[in-house]
């Protein structure tokens, strides 16, 4: 950031929006003492002129995403403005000359929406009235989705729905309930940002309690199908009503290529990683989804929604990871906080508490085969891994029905 005078009462109210996303903040000495004062923190950079601290060096070094300069206008090469929009459009980096614009892209980035969700509507044919979409929101240990039964009805755009639906704070997401040619039903769960979820462990036993309580499958062992394999329900019943459910999560995956990670060897067990300049000991795998364990003596010292981003977003991660950072009460007890990819800081995690379950055993801090309960504030989850397989046990909770118009 380097803006003129007349803009940095402006600048302030734009810059937050990239801080709070979790950009880290460099800026000239004018324009940072504004953020300060503000109580936004920004790194100090040099002008060209100043020193080499400056703009240029971050960009050689690959550190700027985004460039906002409202500086002197003018095409004289020497002046400072100049020589650093230049070498942002040779090193092919956004240079963002009003703020306006700046607010925009800001505005864009907090939406959520991607490529991938956001809808192509024909012009020539809109529909006049809006369409209305029945809908069961549930939870299980904090995890709440919408639920729709495609099984009666369409989603045009399911990722950009997810989307528009989550964003009361972060946790929630879209679960589409689907007919299956190889199981009872297939299940495709949308993260608060519109991407896949994954298999969704807490969401499946949620949709084992919608299948039954609604007749459309009236069995006490229910299989569902989702984009990794077909997973196992045995429903646990209270008052013919289901509470909950077991789910055989199967085997996890601990080779680093499928998860996939960008790391050498046959596993990531208790090894190396560094993120913000601090190294973790971390063991990476998969449950139908990446998950990164790190055990810690301190957790309620690990200032997660600060950083969790910076782990989700990881440069050995293509498609990013889900964090959880665990504490070994005892031998059956484990104390869980998860950051998830694509939703943010989250109650719990049902894939992660069979990641940290799993994570436990590898490092011989749990034993194979034994009930161990995770602890999360959304509530506890009963896991167990007998080095093959992963099963989880937990409750589900219908909240209410309603409708959308979209």
């Amino acid at each position: 950031m380097t803006v003129n005078d007349r803009d940095k009462a402006e600048i302030v109210h734009v810059v937050k929006k990239f801080a709070d996303m979790g950009f880290e903040i460099y800026a000239t000495a004018g324009t940072r003492q504004v953020l300060q004062e503000a109580g936004i923190d920004a790194v100090f950079v040099e002008k060209i002129h100043e020193g080499t601290e400056n703009a240029v060096k971050l960009m050689e070094e690959g550190k700027l995403n985004y460039l906002i300069s409202t500086s002197a206008k003018g095409r004289n090469p020497q002046k400072d403005s100049v020589i650093t929009r230049r070498k942002a459009v040779e090193r092919g980096i956004p240079c963002l000359t009003s703020i306006d614009t700046a607010n925009v892209l800001a505005d864009s980035l907090c939406s959520l929406y991607t490529q991938e969700s956001i809808e192509l509507v024909d012009i020539n044919h809109l529909r006049r009235n809006l369409v209305k979409l029945p809908f069961t929101k549930m939870q299980s240990c904090g995890n709440d989705y919408i639920y729709f039964n495609c099984l009666e009805q369409q989603l045009d755009n399911p990722a950009g729905l997810a989307v528009r639906l989550s964003r009361r704070n972060r946790g929630i997401g879209v679960v589409m309930i689907c007919p299956s040619a190889k199981a009872d039903v297939y299940v495709k769960v949308y993260n608060v940002d519109g991407t896949n979820g994954g298999i969704g462990g807490n969401a499946i036993r949620c949709v084992g309690k919608y299948l039954y309580d609604n007749g459309i499958v009236p069995k006490d062992e229910i299989s569902i199908e989702t984009d990794y394999g077909i997973k196992r329900l045995k429903l646990i019943k209270r008052n013919g009503k289901v509470w909950g459910a077991s789910v055989l999560m199967g085997k996890p995956q601990l080779v680093p290529a499928a998860l996939p990670m960008l790391a050498s060897g046959e596993d990531f067990i208790n090894r190396p990683i560094e993120v913000l300049g601090q190294t973790y000991m971390a063991t990476c795998l998969s449950v139908g989804n990446p998950h990164m364990v790190i055990f810690t003596d301190d957790l309620e010292a690990v200032q997660l929604e600060k950083i969790g981003s910076h782990f989700e977003h990881h440069e050995w991660f293509p498609e990013r990871v889900n964090v959880e950072f665990v504490k070994v009460f005892s031998r059956d007890i484990l104390y869980m906080r998860v950051w998830e990819r694509g939703n943010g800081y989250t109650n719990a995690c049902g894939t992660g508490s069979c990641a940290a379950v799993v994570a436990a055993v590898l490092n011989g801090l749990c034993e194979k085969g034994q009930e161990i309960t995770v602890k999360q504030p959304g509530g506890d989850l009963i896991i167990s891994y007998d080095g093959e397989n992963i099963s989880m046990t937990g409750s589900a909770e219908k909240l209410f029905e309603g409708v959308v118009e979209i």
